[in-house]
């Protein structure tokens, strides 16, 4: 049975030697190119589960793949680079000042225009080049795919759409505060879960074998779609609860940016009037780290981040459940429950 160890090595490699081989033909053009591949490389390669393309390789076992191939590995390092792409961009949308502890690229880079007394506006300096890498890294994600089939190309069509469609709505309910549960859970589905999770089973199960992979397309989004659900949800809680020492990202990062979550949504529906005059708070400018605790508090006491815990263990139950392991053999059906744990209880 491939290792977590061994999927996550085949795809660094990947990432790695298309990093080193774009870097070495666009520096010999001009070395100020440099800086784009130092922001892509750090974002890239400084740290990651690799989830999806674990995704990726499973789907692709289900659906009688061959281990030995090269396929799974590049297909997990475009997918990769995609959501490296959609960091970029996420952070501008989000003015974050910080990504996995580290200053993001469009702050450094207007931190650059200052410091070397550049001409116009920082922000805007920032802003643009970290756009313009966010899209470089898209155009690298797209080259990793030339090799697969008409069939699973047109899933990847699909992930991307998906993806973009969810971040927009994501942005327009973050911007008119939407607290309905029902619309935080369209979100939650097409920003992340479905991209995540998915996606890269059906990528990898139909690049395997069209014939076989397309058979197994209802048994994966049976399991994709509860399990990236959970995913997303577990990652909202992180966004309003986690350490901002482990997740890398401000405490209570999701209340700051009015974020419109299944979690927040579920406080909405009960709180009564003080409660929601302070859940109010989110999303407003300047809130503070008092009322960011406080925020934290009625989320807890009205009984929703408890919801969102039983509603994550219920998701991966229905998930694993939804598993066959007459249809996709027993070291897929293996690794999926265990994927299914990995990423509904993991810390960040």
């Amino acid at each position: 049975m491939s290792s977590t160890a061994e999927i996550i090595s085949r795809v660094d490699a990947v990432l790695g030697a298309q990093l080193d081989h774009e870097r070495a033909r666009w520096v010999r053009i001009d070395p100020d190119l440099e800086t784009v591949f130092d922001e892509i490389e750090s974002l890239v390669l400084g740290g990651g589960k690799r989830l999806r393309p674990q995704f990726v390789h499973w789907g692709w076992i289900a659906a009688g793949g061959d281990p030995e191939s090269d396929s799974p590995a590049n297909i997990g390092a475009a997918i990769e680079l995609l959501h490296a792409f959609a960091l970029f961009h996420d952070d501008v949308i989000d003015d974050a000042d910080s990504r996995r502890g580290n200053t993001t690229t469009h702050r450094r880079l207007a931190n650059t225009h200052t410091s070397e007394n550049f001409a116009g506006e920082a922000r805007r300096f920032g802003e643009g080049s970290a756009i313009l890498i966010g899209d470089i890294t898209y155009v690298m994600s797209d080259m990793l795919m030339d090799h697969i089939s008409p069939a699973a190309r047109a899933l990847w069509h699909e992930l991307r759409f998906e993806m973009n469609i969810g971040q927009y709505l994501d942005t327009l309910g973050s911007a008119r505060r939407e607290r309905r549960i029902e619309v935080a859970e369209r979100i939650c589905r097409y920003k992340s879960a479905k991209y995540t999770i998915e996606r890269p089973l059906h990528i990898g199960a139909v690049a395997a074998n069209e014939e076989q992979g397309t058979v197994l397309l209802p048994l994966l989004s049976a399991y994709g779609l509860p399990l990236g659900d959970a995913f997303q949800m577990r990652d909202d809680i992180l966004g309003g609860f986690g350490d901002a020492a482990v997740t890398g990202k401000p405490v209570g990062g999701d209340f700051i940016e009015g974020k419109p979550t299944p979690m927040l949504a579920r406080a909405y529906a009960v709180a009564n009037a003080a409660q929601l005059e302070i859940l109010d708070r989110v999303g407003l400018p300047g809130v503070t780290p008092e009322q960011i605790a406080d925020i934290q508090d009625v989320v807890g006491n009205t009984g929703a981040l408890a919801e969102m815990e039983l509603l994550i263990g219920t998701l991966c139950d229905e998930a694993i459940a939804a598993l066959d392991v007459n249809a996709i053999g027993s070291e897929a059906h293996t690794a999926l429950v265990q994927l299914a744990h990995t990423v509904t209880q993991r810390d960040i």
